[in-house]
């Protein structure tokens, strides 16, 4: 497994949202370490990397929502280090604002350089409220996206799909179409991931599919998400060869990390990542095992090959350190 890049992060700015898939699992306590310790230790890695490693890509991010207290600030040093999060900007769980205060937002966001929001709508209004667990968040997002648009940025909306939700899909884009002409719009199946796991019950499956227009059916990407049976026919599973690391910078760790080498984090969590995935047989022999070949929900191969791990874990009383919470060190592979 070839390691080709490295995410340090800070989850130390708190979320407005409480929403029922939270891939970082978000419960009102921060758990990233402090923003200025956290940047010192960024720049410090980006330097060493860039003499010692300079084929591993390096980025830096922070959340669990973009409402940094100094946001200005604090996109001008993800400029500096080259973060693709100083251009692309997640818009969930910001702090409710005013159409005036988010035209003076979506301005300053322009100044600063970001070319692109993106931002997510789980439903129609009421249904989308109580998804994200906060009233009016619908209505800012609208007010939002619509001065990020005046402005001047891109913008893009995503479309979780689930069986509750797949009956408000066409109306919901055509009400966003309508917000923002020339929106870009996809639908997405949510991953399992985080509080994602309490989303299984109503996963979206083939059932669902007939719900949706023509028009929105080709917003799913369905080389990306195919159901399971699909999978499972094709045996279409293509190798996962490259991984980055996430190095979580943590209140309960970061003065362990500051102890060590870079050489010795590094080592540290490519070696996390080789004993999870040594703990459990490949995608394809898991496939074996417990796949349906006859069942119609929707998955990325990313959250199959989870869903297959989980079930793994079940059965054999697996307990391993759990490299895919992104609240903590770990590793994405792909």
């Amino acid at each position: 497994m070839k390691t080709e890049s490295i995410l340090v992060q800070t989850l130390c700015v708190p979320c407005g949202c409480r929403c029922r898939y939270c891939l970082l699992s978000w419960d009102g306590t921060a758990v990233g370490a402090d923003w200025e310790q956290s940047t010192r230790f960024a720049q410090q890695f980006r330097q060493w990397l860039r003499k010692n490693r300079p084929e591993l890509r390096f980025h830096f991010a922070f959340g669990y929502a973009m409402e940094h207290p100094d946001l200005r600030n604090a996109l001008r040093f993800l400029r500096q280090i080259g973060s693709p999060q100083a251009e692309f900007l997640q818009c969930g769980g910001m702090r409710m604002r005013s159409r005036a205060e988010c035209q003076t937002l979506a301005q300053m966001l322009a100044e600063e350089g970001v070319q692109t929001l993106n931002f997510t709508f789980y439903g129609l209004p009421d249904y989308h409220d109580r998804f994200a667990n906060r009233r009016g968040d619908f209505a800012f997002l609208l007010r939002l996206m619509r001065a990020a648009d005046e402005a001047g940025l891109a913008v893009r909306a995503g479309v979780p799909l689930t069986a509750e939700s797949a009956g408000q899909a066409d109306a919901l884009l055509e009400l966003l179409r309508h917000q923002v002409p020339g929106l870009s719009l996809s639908l997405f199946v949510p991953h399992e991931e985080g509080r994602g796991l309490s989303l299984q019950g109503i996963r979206f499956s083939e059932n669902d599919l007939g719900q949706l227009s023509q028009e929105a059916q080709a917003l799913l990407n369905r080389k990306l998400y195919r159901p399971e049976r699909e999978w499972l026919a094709s045996r279409d599973f293509p190798e996962e060869t490259g991984r980055m690391l996430i190095l979580s910078l943590r209140r309960d760790n970061i003065q362990r990390y500051l102890s060590m080498s870079h050489e010795q984090i590094l080592t540290e969590v490519e070696a996390l990542d080789d004993a999870y995935y040594a703990s459990f047989p490949s995608l394809p022999a898991l496939a074996e095992r417990y796949g349906d070949m006859h069942g119609g929900r929707f998955y990325r191969q990313r959250d199959l090959f989870s869903h297959y791990r989980r079930l793994y874990a079940a059965e054999y009383g697996v307990s391993v350190y759990d490299v895919t919470d992104e609240r903590q060190s770990g590793s994405r592979r792909y």
